[in-house]
């Protein structure tokens, strides 16, 4: 089958499951192209994996000190370089489009009439799951921003819903036991500014934080461990430490599931999604949640104890299959196996 893969670079969570999911349809024998749009091509990190792929403009959400800025998001919007994106991408011979909130590809196959699937923790709010009350506009972008006929959701928990678990790196599969220490906890915070998270981060010396966001070069500063891009140290870390700080993403909080370590996230202000899976943590009982930097919260979560791993299964194999077999509205199956195969179901 040949297949388009559409991959919203604005977040490494999407490029990190996308990378998963593409190397596993590719190993099935598809022919998969990518397109990868939201960030400038040389700010994009570990990508070559997507080869052959092409980095378009498409749409960027701006954020500014833990807050989305909807104006900004506005200003950089070029309409017509995205319509003429939209036109021009050559879909000749394509069986199927794959989007995971990459809205190029997603308007793609509405105009050129081909089979499209939602891939992704987004498609999950099309289903009765946990959602923050929101404005109606922030409502209207997460269920439009990127749609297709077909969704693959992804959630830590089914809600007795056709609801994928999260896709775990394969590395945290094949990685043998590390072992835990507790004083160290991971921090990634990238939409805060690197001074903020410092403050909030310097009073609790009795604990070791690799912290990673903003972080240009890696540095010590005492019980700080400031730390630059890198996916190799990050999964380390991510597997040595005891609990994560971060934003209220879906993909880090799922790898910490997964891995049985304790969360507490900071979603993004104005950011549905996000404040969603704040709510979901914390109705589930996974996770606490602070809406500011707050030194109070983050004294009580240390005192936390740890998790049990949830132990997700290899979602994107059930995913893949379910592609392959091209009976896509027969989703049902592959959603309740998926689920079986994990250490935790409820």
């Amino acid at each position: 089958m040949k297949i388009l893969f559409g991959v919203q670079g604005t977040g490494n969570g999407h490029i990190s499951r996308s990378r998963e999911l593409v190397t596993s349809l590719r190993d099935l024998g598809h022919e998969v192209e990518v397109i990868i749009s939201g960030r400038k091509e040389e700010e994009l990190k570990e990508i070559e994996v997507f080869s052959p792929y092409r980095v378009l403009k498409g749409l960027t959400l701006v954020t500014f000190k833990g807050r989305m800025n909807y104006i900004e998001t506005m200003f950089q919007l070029d309409l017509g370089r995205l319509m003429s994106d939209v036109f021009t991408l050559d879909v000749n011979g394509t069986d199927l489009i794959i989007t995971d909130f990459e809205p190029v590809t997603s308007m793609a196959a509405k105009v050129k009439n081909i089979p499209s699937m939602g891939f992704g923790h987004q498609y999950a709010f099309r289903y009765d799951v946990p959602m923050a009350k929101g404005s109606i506009f922030e409502r209207y972008t997460l269920l439009n921003f990127a749609p297709a006929r077909y969704n693959a959701g992804l959630h830590w928990h089914h809600f007795n819903e056709p609801i994928f678990p999260p896709v775990i790196p394969r590395t945290l599969y094949e990685a043998g036991e590390v072992m835990a220490k507790d004083s160290k906890v991971l921090v990634y915070l990238p939409f805060e500014e690197v001074e903020d998270v410092t403050v909030l981060l310097e009073p609790f010396d009795d604990r070791e934080f690799y912290i990673y966001g903003k972080v240009k070069e890696d540095r010590d500063e005492g019980h700080l461990r400031f730390r630059g891009y890198s996916r190799e140290g990050f999964l380390h870390d991510l597997q040595e430490c005891s609990g994560v700080v971060c934003n209220a993403g879906f993909e880090l909080p799922g790898e910490a599931l997964h891995l049985g370590k304790k969360l507490l996230v900071r979603p993004l202000d104005g950011q549905i999604e996000q404040e969603s899976n704040a709510l979901a943590l914390e109705e589930l009982s996974l996770g606490m949640a602070m809406h500011s930097l707050d030194g109070n919260i983050l004294r009580d979560w240390l005192h936390k104890p740890n998790r049990e791993p949830m132990g997700f299964s290899r979602t994107v194999d059930y995913i893949a299959e379910w592609v392959t077999k091209a009976q896509w509205d027969d989703l049902a199956d592959y959603v309740e196996a998926a689920w079986a195969d994990s250490l935790t179901v409820s």
